[in-house]
């Protein structure tokens, strides 16, 4: 996987164009979704791609085992994904 950050980081920054209406520079911020979201550099993105994949593992294996879903982490998950500019599967 971690040979696949820089294309993932690549279609991140792609994304993040075609959402956001003007031009934004690596470290400014923008509203995407009522969000204010933050348009990160390749270290920081790769940071909150992990944190973000390893939190949606845990809910779907959460939700796998039958677990109560606690609202924060649907809240964490959502709000993980608008600063990737993608959508959350919750």
């Amino acid at each position: 996987m971690a040979d696949d950050l820089p294309e993932e980081y690549q279609r991140y920054l792609a994304r993040f164009d075609a959402a956001i209406e003007g031009s934004v520079d690596v470290g400014g911020f923008a509203k995407y979704k009522g969000k204010l979201v933050k348009k990160m550099g390749f270290d920081e993105f790769v940071t909150t791609h992990e944190e973000y994949h390893a939190l949606a593992a845990h809910y779907i294996q959460s939700l796998d085992r039958g677990d109560t879903i606690n609202d924060i982490i649907v809240k964490s998950i959502r709000d993980a994904a608008a600063t990737l500019i993608i959508t959350p599967p919750v």
